[in-house]
C-alpha cells in the first residue's frame, strides 16, 4: 500500500549514500563576528562543493550552515568527506583558534525518497544524527557504510558501538574515522567505555566535592554554634553577676534604711538620757557631754555603690526625720572619677522626683547614646539609684549603681560602674 501511495504521489525511492555536514559553534561565531564568519563559511563552502563534484556527488540541499550531498558510491562519499576535512583544516590553520569554522560530518547508506532535486526519509535523518555525534573536524559513519568501505580505503576507525539517536527507532552501529593514510588523524569522540569511565570519574569527583562541602558546612555550623553559645553565655554571666550585686546592695540599702529609722526613732530618748546624766546637782549641763550628744544625732555615712532596687518600706511607729515633701526637680553636678585613660570630669544633670521615685536622662559620653537614671526613695530618705547608657540601636552601654540619701531637699549618692569607675552626685531641689 505504501509503495502504491508513493507511486501515485510521484515519489521515487532509491538507495543512496548521504553526506551531512554543518558548522560547529556556528551561532557563537556569528554572534562574535557575523561578517568574518560569513566570509570564512562561504570560502569553505566553495571548497566543499568542488570536492563533492570531483567525487561524482551532488549537493542537494543547503540551509544556513548545513550542507547535504548525495553519492552513488559509499567509497566516494567517505573519500570526499575525509578530503574536505583535510582541505578545511589547512584553511583553518590560517585563522585564530576561536575564529575557525569547522564542520562535523556524518555519512549513511540508506533508502531515501526523491522529491524533485531533494532527498527525504530516514536515510537522510540518520546521516544528520551521525553528523551531530562527530567531533568538530571529524567524520562519523554508519555501520552500513563501514561494511562497504572497510577493505577498500586506507583508514583507521574507532567503533562507538550501537548508539541511540533522537527520533530514530533503532540503534545505529556507529564508527568514527580516526585517521586517514596520507592525511593524518581526525578528531574522534570517546568510545562508550571511555564515556562511562568519564561519567564514573565525574560522579566520584562530584561525590567527593559534596562530601567536602558537607564536612565544611558541618564544621562551620559547629563553629557558629559555639560562637553563638559563647555570645549568649557572656551576657548571661554578666546578668547573673549584676543580679547578685543587686541583691547584695538591696540588702545593704535596707540595712542602711533600718539604721537611719532606728537612729531617728531613738535619738530623742538618747539625747534626754545624755542630758540627764550630764546635769549637775545645781541643774547646770556638763559641757563635756555635748560632743557625745551631737555624735549620737549625726546621720549615718553613705556606703559604697549598689545596683537599682525597690526598697520595701520599713514599718515604724514614728518617723521624725522622714521627708515631708519630695516631689520636684533636682539639679546639680554628677562627677565621674578617673579611669584608665579617661580623666575625672563632672557635668550638669537634672532629675524629677515624684513621691518615692527618681527618673531622668541626658546625653551620654558615648556618641549617639543617652544616659538613663532611675531610683527609689524610702520613707526614711534612703536612695538607691541605677544608671545605664543606651545606644541608638537599642544596645546597652556602661552601667552604674549608687546609694545615698535625700534630706532637706538635697540628694547625695555615690557608687561605681561595673568596670570600677567611681561616680557621685550632689543635687539640690529647686
Amino acid at each position: 500500500m505504501a509503495e502504491t501511495d508513493a507511486v501515485h504521489q510521484g515519489l521515487e525511492r532509491k538507495l543512496a549514500t548521504i553526506l551531512s555536514a554543518d558548522v560547529a559553534a556556528y551561532s557563537r561565531l556569528m554572534a562574535e563576528d557575523e561578517e568574518h564568519t560569513l566570509r570564512t563559511f562561504r570560502g569553505h563552502k566553495q571548497v566543499f562543493e568542488k570536492l563533492v563534484v570531483l567525487h561524482n556527488g551532488r549537493v542537494f540541499n543547503t540551509a544556513g550552515d548545513a550542507i547535504l550531498a548525495e553519492f552513488a558510491s559509499a567509497v566516494e562519499a567517505v573519500r570526499c568527506a575525509t578530503e574536505i576535512q583535510a582541505a578545511l583544516r589547512t584553511r583553518n590553520d590560517q585563522l585564530a583558534e576561536s575564529r575557525r569554522v569547522e564542520f562535523r560530518m556524518g555519512v549513511n547508506l540508506g533508502d531515501v525518497m526523491v522529491q524533485g532535486d531533494d532527498l527525504l526519509g530516514d536515510g537522510v535523518n540518520v546521516a544528520a544524527r551521525l553528523q551531530a555525534a562527530a567531533e568538530p573536524g571529524g567524520v562519523c559513519i554508519a555501520g552500513s557504510v563501514y561494511d562497504q568501505i572497510r577493505n577498500k580505503l586506507s583508514l583507521s576507525f574507532k567503533p562507538l558501538g550501537e548508539m541511540s539517536y533522537k527520533n530514530i527507532p533503532q540503534p545505529v552501529r556507529t564508527f568514527a574515522i580516526a585517521g586517514v593514510d596520507g592525511i593524518g588523524p581526525l578528531p574522534a569522540p570517546p568510545t562508550r567505555r571511555r564515556q562511562e569511565a568519564r561519567i564514573v570519574r565525574f560522579s566520584m569527583v562530584a561525590g567527593a566535592i559534596v562530601l567536602l562541602l558537607g564536612a565544611a558546612a558541618a564544621v562551620w555550623g559547629f563553629s557558629e554554634y559555639r560562637s553563638r553559645t559563647a555570645r549568649t553565655a557572656a551576657p548571661t554571666a554578666r546578668l547573673a553577676t549584676f543580679e547578685a550585686r543587686r541583691e547584695q546592695s538591696q540588702t545593704e540599702a535596707a540595712k542602711i534604711a533600718q539604721q537611719q529609722l532606728q537612729t531617728a526613732a531613738t535619738a530623742p530618748v538618747e539625747r534626754g538620757q545624755a542630758e540627764e546624766a550630764s546635769r549637775h546637782p545645781n541643774g547646770e549641763t556638763d559641757r563635756h557631754a555635748e560632743p557625745s550628744r551631737l555624735a549620737a544625732a549625726a546621720p549615718v555615712p553613705t556606703t559604697r555603690a549598689a545596683p537599682p532596687a525597690i526598697i520595701p518600706e520599713v514599718p515604724v511607729s514614728s518617723r521624725p526625720n522622714a521627708v515631708a515633701d519630695l516631689t520636684g526637680i533636682y539639679r546639680g553636678p554628677i562627677c565621674y572619677g578617673a579611669f584608665a585613660a579617661e580623666p575625672a570630669r563632672c557635668l550638669k544633670a537634672q532629675v524629677i522626683v515624684t513621691k518615692n521615685k527618681i527618673s531622668g536622662q541626658w546625653p551620654a559620653a558615648i556618641r549617639g547614646a543617652t544616659m538613663y537614671l532611675a531610683g527609689d526613695i524610702t520613707r526614711a530618705g534612703a536612695v538607691v539609684i541605677h544608671m545605664h547608657a543606651q545606644r541608638a540601636d537599642g544596645s546597652h552601654g556602661p552601667v552604674a549603681d549608687m546609694v545615698g540619701n535625700l534630706r532637706d531637699g538635697h540628694i547625695e549618692a555615690s557608687g561605681a560602674f561595673l568596670n570600677g569607675r567611681t561616680v557621685k552626685l550632689n543635687w539640690q531641689k529647686e
